[in-house]
């Protein structure tokens, strides 16, 4: 039996994005890491052995931004997700060791949960991304902080101000980084693959910088309902406020990762990273446009696979 064909005639319509072509997807999980013409000639994947190698070179890699910017003498814009967050305990570690101020950073976390209407949970609730990174990474970086004037969060009134906010800050010669995971259904953000049957070019889509109330894919939800909610998907909200492609393909820089093995040869991510790195720039797949911008991104050395089929 064809089991693709059988999925493009059922699941095709049903569950997966219109936009996918699962046949493409699946030969991109055969390609590994290997290089490909359309990626810029300082995008570079970078394998780790294991989460502690990942947590350590991604938490380096943001502090180092950080102080560059600060030798250079210019501000930095950071576009941040709450996960990976392991990351941040190292950025921490290697900025306090380097006794780096934090001031001349300005912050805009990429997405938070919220309903329908844009309304998001009260910032001191441990499941918002608000709550969640002041814990991981503002408070415990001290009195270097960035100030709290200057970290800006995804919510139903301050996630329109994004776009004015980083164009004023690259007007003053700001350096814009990015630093991102992957999701299941490859999108940046919550920049989901279904948003794509909206407009009629890649242009149009480009130009789309945020969504308030954004309705999640279902891929989305089990994901985190597996990564974030202890399996229980009835606590994973359906929608979220969320950058768009309008500012997070304007960076000048990206530090992304992919972290999603979980142990006895199973894992969420493998497929999403290898997709990512050999689909080529496709609205429908929001990460295939990574690999043309400059910067690293971070992978655990299993999800490069073999992804092959195997019982645990």
């Amino acid at each position: 039996m064809d089991f693709l064909s059988t999925a493009k005639g059922t699941l095709l319509e049903n569950f997966f994005p219109k936009g996918w072509d699962l046949k493409k997807i699946d030969e991109c999980c055969e390609k590994g890491v290997a290089r490909e013409d359309f990626w810029h000639k300082d995008f570079n994947p970078v394998e780790c052995e294991n989460i502690n190698e990942f947590d350590t070179y991604m938490g380096h890699e943001i502090a180092l931004q950080i102080k560059k910017a600060r030798e250079d003498g210019i501000k930095l814009a950071m576009i941040l997700p709450v996960g990976p967050m392991g990351m941040y305990r190292w950025a921490v570690y290697f900025l306090t060791e380097w006794n780096v101020k934090c001031d001349h950073v300005y912050t805009f976390n990429m997405d938070e949960w919220a309903d329908s209407e844009g309304n998001t949970l009260p910032s001191d609730n441990p499941a918002s991304f608000e709550y969640s990174m002041k814990q991981a990474f503002f408070d415990k970086l001290g009195e270097n902080t960035i100030p709290p004037a200057q970290r800006n969060f995804a919510t139903k009134d301050n996630l329109p101000t994004y776009p004015g906010k980083i164009a004023a800050l690259k007007a003053e010669g700001a350096r814009l980084v990015l630093v991102f995971g992957i999701g299941r259904t490859c999108h940046i953000a919550f920049w989901e693959p279904q948003f794509a049957d909206e407009f009629a070019t890649v242009e149009e889509w480009k130009q789309q910088c945020y969504r308030v109330g954004a309705k999640l894919h279902p891929l989305t939800i089990e994901q985190n309902a597996i990564t974030s909610f202890k399996s229980r998907t009835t606590l994973v909200p359906c929608s979220a406020n969320t950058v768009g492609p309008g500012l997070f393909l304007q960076a000048d820089y990206i530090i992304g990762g992919c972290d999603g093995a979980l142990g006895r040869g199973m894992g969420w991510q493998g497929m999403s990273f290898l997709t990512t790195l050999h689909y080529g720039p496709d609205k429908a797949i929001t990460s295939s446009f990574i690999p043309t911008m400059p910067g690293k991104l971070f992978y655990l050395k299993e999800l490069a696979g073999p992804l092959t089929a195997e019982c645990n």
